[in-house]
């Protein structure tokens, strides 16, 4: 019984890490560098890391939409 809800914890702990990692990387941060912070404190602290970032999360990502700006101004080669 001990055995089974200690492997219980475990997976759950690597779910919440993996987890907060996955989100780390895909969110947009207000400064950039906090991404890199965050993610440092989850990797070398990985329960409390993850809780922290998922309880503080809303107040260091934007929620701006990403806006789709492709260059289309470079000049064409003539060929001749």
């Amino acid at each position: 019984m001990e055995t089974t809800l200690i492997i219980g914890f475990v997976i759950l702990t690597i779910i919440l890490w993996f987890w907060a990692i996955m989100d780390i990387t895909r969110s947009r941060f207000k400064n950039p560098t906090m991404n890199t912070i965050w993610l440092l404190a989850v990797l070398f602290f990985p329960v409390l890391g993850s809780i922290f970032y998922f309880q503080l999360r809303k107040k260091y990502v934007t929620k701006e939409s990403r806006k789709f700006q492709p260059n289309f101004n470079r000049t064409e080669l003539k060929h001749d």
